[in-house]
């Protein structure tokens, strides 16, 4: 009989899932706040409700040329992180001590929310380049956690293994 995935590959598992939501056409990000083993919230990155996604209108940064992680202001999507933080409040799920679960690490923005956000702990999957947000990470107390991306459809625990 195969064991169980631990919470935090369970969780990391679930943002994945969330991420398949994603209208970005640069990277596809799932987030999922946790608190006492339930999920509050998630979140996807895209385009604002109501507003057109990028995957209907085009990326304006992929237009002009601007890299990764640069120039976010001219980015009509928000980021998964922000947005699961935006649907927790939306619905009065306060998420003080709760652990987000990203695919992603987290940018400066986001970390900031996080922080703002009284979220104690993150757990993510592909890191991403931002030394002011690791910094900012460190300086609030955050736990932070990479896992490797083995965790993810792990082909045990979906009961394909022979």
């Amino acid at each position: 009989m195969a064991s169980r995935p631990d919470w935090d590959s369970y969780f990391l598992t679930i943002a994945a899932v969330v991420a398949t939501r994603s209208t970005c056409l640069r990277r596809r990000v799932g987030a999922v706040i946790v608190r006492d083993r339930q999920i509050l919230s998630t979140g996807y990155n895209g385009a604002p409700r109501g507003t057109p996604h990028c995957d209907e209108v085009g990326c304006l940064r992929e237009k002009m040329g601007i890299p990764s992680g640069e120039r976010h202001e001219i980015c009509r999507g928000s980021h998964a992180e922000i947005n699961a933080i935006a649907q927790a409040a939306a619905v009065g799920s306060p998420t003080a001590g709760g652990t987000l679960y990203c695919t992603h690490e987290p940018c400066v923005f986001c970390t900031k929310a996080i922080i703002n956000a009284a979220i104690e702990r993150i757990v993510f999957i592909h890191p991403y380049p931002d030394e002011l947000a690791r910094r900012l990470r460190e300086e609030s107390g955050i736990a932070v956690l990479q896992l490797p991306p083995t965790v993810l459809f792990d082909r045990e625990f979906c009961g394909t293994t022979p």
